[in-house]
């Protein structure tokens, strides 16, 4: 019992400051490398290739942002869970419930990938992508990553559920720094351009799966998978979809109203399309903090109701919302004061950094409710509450952040797009505390 034990961490007890910093932190980590892991092609293309290639991969990455927030999405089912049965030292169930996430995955991977690369001409067409052969070049090779993105994210659900964000974070720095080396190598001294970027994120995607894989298979007596006897449980793959599909959803819903914001941006022009698309990836940085705390509170939550502890739950949750509000105005004042200097690390063009600039101090004031909505979103999740994070995603994402769009873009032009981005988060705050108040989440839920 002494390995399973070096494998899983418990969250239901000790001080729950203590321990979700502890289990937050190599989230964090892991974060802010996928964010550089994501960043050094637009940073490495913006300096070999230029605008163009920043415009390029900027459009691409929305779309496979896309794939992958749908491939997240479906996996938190599985976290739920994962966690809840590790709460109730339910093992066999626990077990099953990987297995059958990780296959049917792998079966879902392959049905995305044939999609994504008959479709990928027509969705660069509609977003309008002014950089249209620099997209495609980038969107057709990164298409070939899909198994490794689902395989991957089915994976890290399984291990964070038995509370173990360290090993997730040790394989992403390999692997960003793979993705790094690659570029150089790829964009830099080959000058194979966007086509290049594109195959270094998917070796580098590729390196993620397969050090994951052999984690879960060298701990079988946690995770339960044997390659030679691959098993999904209908049961199990029922409550999965039932809890992953309005996660699956909402995180389209996000990705959809972010292509549309990318629509309006690329109706100005490559500059404005590179621009936005720089401010994208430094505002996304900013928010790794959020997300890594939500991402911990949802793991934490899941444990602690599986375990019947109620009120550590609610704990949880205004513990996790402290930090997240003090790191997020602190990063409010950094960008507002240094976002000249943070926007000359992606581009010199005068014309592409005076975009960036402005949607940069727009935007960057919306953090403040990024960090309270998404928390009472991790802590819905924890409890399996799926339904809820779709129903306050609508709102933000297509209610409010699309709908502003199309009217400020008609009164404000550019501003516009930025300040309707900076006042949508804003809309999901008071669902979330009608969603505490209610004690909805107090409620067992049916493993």
């Amino acid at each position: 019992m002494k390995g399973v034990e070096e494998k899983t961490f418990d969250l239901t007890i000790g001080r729950v400051r203590q321990t979700l910093i502890q289990y937050a932190l190599p989230l964090v980590v892991m974060n802010l490398m996928q964010s550089l892991y994501s960043m050094a092609d637009l940073l490495i293309s913006g300096h070999f290739i230029g605008s163009r290639g920043i415009s390029g991969i900027n459009n691409s990455s929305q779309v496979m942002l896309l794939v992958t927030q749908i491939a997240i999405g479906l996996s938190q089912g599985g976290n739920i869970l994962i966690g809840q049965f590790f709460g109730a030292r339910e093992e066999e169930a626990r077990k099953e419930t990987t297995n059958t996430l990780f296959y049917s995955f792998m079966i879902l991977s392959l049905a995305t990938a044939i999609l994504l690369r008959t479709f990928a001409s027509s969705m660069l067409m509609a977003l309008g992508a002014p950089a249209y052969g620099e997209s495609l070049a980038y969107l057709r090779i990164c298409t070939i990553g899909t198994m490794f993105i689902f395989g991957y994210n089915a994976l890290v659900a399984a291990v964070r559920g038995v509370g173990d964000s360290r090993r997730p974070m040790l394989i992403i720095i390999i692997s960003t720094c793979a993705n790094i080396v690659l570029d150089i190598l790829f964009v830099g001294g080959l000058k194979m351009g966007t086509a290049g970027a594109g195959l270094a994120t998917v070796i580098a995607q590729g390196i993620s799966f397969v050090l994951i894989l052999v984690h879960v298979l060298r701990s079988r007596d946690v995770f339960g998978i044997c390659i030679r006897h691959p098993q999904i449980h209908l049961k199990r793959f029922a409550r999965i979809l039932a809890l992953g599909i309005p996660c699956a959803i909402q995180m389209s819903l996000a990705g959809l109203s972010w292509l549309t914001v990318t629509r309006y941006i690329n109706h100005y022009g490559v500059a404005a399309s590179a621009g936005g698309g720089v401010a994208a990836k430094i505002k996304d940085f900013c928010l790794l903090f959020t997300l890594a705390i939500s991402s911990a509170t949802s793991t934490m939550v899941a444990q602690t109701l599986g375990a019947d502890k109620y009120s550590r739950a609610k704990e949880i949750l205004y513990e996790a919302m402290k930090i997240t509000m003090l790191a997020s105005m602190v990063l409010i004042v950094a960008v507002e004061a240094g976002a000249p200097l943070l926007v000359r690390l992606f581009t010199r063009e005068a014309d592409v950094g005076a975009v960036a600039v402005q949607n940069l101090r727009i935007e960057m004031i919306g953090q403040i409710f990024y960090a309270i909505f998404m928390i009472y979103h991790g802590f819905a999740l924890g409890a399996g509450h799926t339904w809820f994070v779709l129903l306050s995603s609508f709102v933000n994402c297509i209610l409010v952040r699309v709908v502003l769009v199309i009217l400020l873009d008609q009164a404000l032009g550019l501003t516009g797009v930025f300040l309707a981005c900076m006042i949508a988060p804003a809309s999901s705050v008071p669902i979330g505390i009608c969603y505490v108040k209610s004690g909805i989440w107090r409620k067992k839920l049916n493993l």
